[in-house]
């Protein structure tokens, strides 16, 4: 375990600014909608203020502030922030990021959930608070053989064997929450209880027979048939030819910045609006990331390998996560939100929580619903 400093190469940023310039704009039908994908005056506007107004040097001086490290766990370069919670005897903690977004969503979280009484918390709630950033992400290290990554299993040797805790909890997001989720599903000696933030949760293989469904799970199944075919191109390109997509997200940045702006705003409860919930700084910082680190094809082929998995993952019908399980359902996962009785399928679910507003990026959206929410089910585990 090293400690790790953020520090792109001059090189890398002026190479960044001058793509940005040379970019080659597409046509667009004339209506000045989102209708047929990311709108190009607003996407202009953006590479605009990247090239001569946003500030890297800036946002690598907040991100260094966190204390980071780096270890070696199977091989591979695991990137963290790390953080002792102050508080008289604090809960760890591992927050797994999911894709488009980066170990920086949780900057805004760690502050209050290490010293939660400087946030107007109780001292008792606190916690070690540690983000790792998944495999091929960011600045973990991107992995060279082709097979899935069970990165549960990683996760379980930075927290026991390289940080020294006997138990610990964890939160995901997105893919974080297929993650935490296998965390609770395969590692119930220490993991304490598994909180979950989005809609990313297990379903049973096979499906219930609609005999033995409700009316509400019926629709949920329906919509997210809808849903998948509607919206989830993304993951089907992902899946199956992320390879060939790379080629031009890690050579463009209007490319690049195009496709992961399309998910903050088309996930978050931003009513079309994509800076009512992500400033321009704040989208930036998180694609810069990924340009800085060249991860996009890395952070892309998780899908593929999910997809091509020799052994089946999803719970048998009937097999269930006994872990003690905590989830925060936000109204802007829209036809994604998951009802309470077919996640109990799958969940041994000892808290719930149906928010009053936010979406997919909670940390980003509504990080003091998230943090009380995170405390609110600790305190279940402890009594």
């Amino acid at each position: 375990m090293k400690k790790f400093v953020i520090d792109v190469p001059d090189s890398v940023l002026v190479d960044l600014k001058q793509r940005i310039l040379r970019t080659r704009w597409p046509d667009q039908i004339n209506n000045n909608d989102w209708a047929y994908g990311v709108e190009l005056g607003y996407l202009k506007e953006v590479l605009q203020y990247w090239a001569h107004e946003y500030d890297w040097r800036k946002h690598e001086v907040i991100l260094n502030r966190v204390p980071q490290f780096q270890t070696e766990i199977d091989g591979l370069n695991i990137h963290f922030l790390y953080v002792r919670g102050k508080g008289p005897s604090p809960t760890p903690i591992i927050l797994t990021h999911g894709w488009p977004s980066s170990f920086a969503e949780w900057l805004s979280v760690i502050g209050p959930l290490t010293d939660p009484a400087k946030f107007g918390g109780q001292a008792s709630d606190s916690f070690d608070v540690v983000v790792p950033s998944i495999p091929g992400f960011a600045f973990s290290e991107q992995t060279k053989r082709p097979g899935w990554l069970r990165v549960d299993n990683i996760w379980r040797k930075l927290m026991t064997d390289v940080l020294g805790y006997q138990s610990f909890m964890a939160h995901g997001c997105d893919v974080g929450a297929r993650i935490t989720s296998d965390l609770g599903r395969y590692h119930q000696d220490v993991v304490e209880g598994i909180h979950l933030g989005s809609v990313d949760l297990e379903w049973p293989d096979p499906l219930p027979d609609s005999t033995d469904m409700s009316k509400v799970e019926s629709a949920y199944i329906e919509r997210v048939e809808r849903w998948e075919r509607e919206e989830g191109a993304y993951a089907e390109v992902q899946s199956t030819y992320p390879q060939t997509l790379a080629y031009a997200l890690n050579d463009s940045p209007a490319g690049l910045a195009a496709w992961i702006i399309d998910k903050f705003r088309a996930w978050s409860e931003c009513e079309g609006q994509v800076e009512k919930r992500f400033s321009k700084d704040t989208l930036l910082t998180n694609i810069t990331i990924y340009w800085a680190t060249s991860c996009i094809n890395s952070s892309m082929r998780r899908y593929y390998e999910a997809r091509h998995r020799p052994t089946p993952h999803q719970l048998a019908l009937g097999e269930r996560i006994e872990t003690p399980t905590g989830i925060a359902m936000f109204p802007g996962e829209k036809e994604l939100v998951v009802p309470r009785s077919w996640a109990e399928r799958c969940y041994n679910i000892q808290h719930w929580t149906d928010m009053p507003s936010g979406g997919h990026f909670p940390a980003h959206e509504e990080p003091e619903l998230l943090v009380e929410d995170i405390r609110q089910f600790a305190k279940t585990l402890r009594s």
